[in-house]
């Protein structure tokens, strides 16, 4: 499984029916809008926020501009809905995973069960289409803030709260022992992909092999915590002690 980038084919041409007064059939205004989008995703990742007009979008779309602006209101409403869709794309991965694991025997060692998770958020996170959104909406969010507050909540807020549930269980089972699954999960989604995403998202070429060791080394990490086991610690508190001052 590579990173490479992929091109998504164009929008096949359809008919659009008409009801009785000229409007669009729900069932076709249904799809209209699915055309839109789909189109404005091709155009997003093709061109970049910038380079993507309204008129762009509806010429390919075969809609008028009219009907782009009156359905999202300006280029930001549309990117806003693009990005929305794309997030939850992102996240089933994650949330069918997580839903596996909860379902899965409980002698499976947690932390196999966290290197799926982990295999899982490497995918979504690092993929081409989600690096260039990522991009987009990094250098938007200090004009338009609500795209970097739809980002956070639809995305990274929700990516939490899945990993969140299944701390939970695994609390549940005595397998993990964290006081906050919440902060638990920000801090697990921070160290087994948060650098492997900045690097992605820097232009960084990985390799899939190398970003999924590291997701393994910090899964140990997590589990073991910053200073490991009980009897490593006491050994260098005593080693500390016996170091001669300079």
């Amino acid at each position: 499984m590579g990173l490479t980038a992929t091109r998504r084919p164009a929008a096949p041409r359809r008919e659009v029916p008409k009801s009785r007064g000229g409007r669009p059939t729900k069932s076709a205004a249904i799809e209209r809008d699915q055309r839109l989008i789909e189109v404005a995703t091709r155009l997003f990742l093709d061109r970049g926020f910038d380079a993507t007009s309204l008129d762009a979008v509806a010429e390919a779309a075969r809609v008028s501009k009219p009907t782009v602006y009156a359905r999202y209101g300006d280029k930001r409403g549309l990117f806003a809905a693009v990005l929305r869709r794309e997030i939850a794309r992102w996240l089933a991965p994650l949330s069918a995973a997580a839903e596996t694991q909860l379902s899965s025997a409980s002698d499976i060692p947690v932390e196999q069960r966290l290197i799926e998770i982990g295999r899982e958020m490497l995918t979504f996170t690092c993929g081409p289409d989600a690096v260039a959104f990522s991009r987009m909406m990094t250098a938007q969010a200090i004009n338009f803030p609500d795209v970097a507050k739809l980002g956070k909540e639809e995305g990274w807020l929700k990516a939490v709260a899945t990993t969140a549930r299944f701390f939970d269980h695994l609390v549940a089972q005595g397998a993990l022992d964290v006081e906050d699954t919440t902060i638990a999960a920000e801090v697990f989604l921070d160290v087994v992909v948060g650098h492997t995403h900045r690097m992605a998202t820097f232009g960084t070429a990985l390799d899939i092999k190398t970003a999924e060791k590291r997701t393994r080394a910090a899964i140990k990490l997590f589990l073991a915590g910053a200073l490991g086991p009980a009897d490593r610690v006491q050994n260098t508190k005593a080693v500390q002690r016996r170091r001669p001052s300079r």
